[in-house]
């Protein structure tokens, strides 16, 4: 069993930048394929991004790609999101997940492929 959690969320302007940090315990973060997923009040649970578990492939929702990069750090069992150009839209919890999974292309939106989350943290983009 693997425990996450998430770091870096905070108050930023819209265009500027984040780098949210999702550090993980109890088990090898490499044993896992990651995603991102955000939720705004009201609103369902969105994918953000997903990593494979050596960091080789990457997948992305649509509302974020060309501006948020994930990546991971399997030595330091942490994985990351550089948010950039944020805009309010992007104002959410954003929560990290790990999958026993191995996930291709838009597998990784399924958030039901995930068994462990974070608790989130939280993102306000102002206008």
């Amino acid at each position: 069993q693997v425990q996450l959690v998430e770091s870096g969320g905070g108050l930023v302007q819209a265009g500027g930048s984040l780098r949210l940090s999702c550090a993980a315990s109890g088990r090898t973060l490499s044993s896992y394929a990651m995603g991102w997923f955000r939720q705004a009040p009201g609103k369902e649970r969105e994918f953000v991004a997903g990593i494979s578990r050596s960091g080789s492939i990457t997948y992305y929702g649509d509302s974020v790609k060309g501006r948020f990069t994930v990546s991971r750090d399997n030595a330091k069992n942490t994985v990351y999101l550089q948010m950039n150009s944020l805009k309010p839209e992007d104002t959410a919890v954003y929560y990290c997940a790990a999958s026993t999974y191995v996930i291709s292309g838009s597998y990784y939106s399924e958030n039901w492929r995930y068994s462990y989350w974070g608790q989130g943290t939280k993102v306000t983009v102002s206008s």
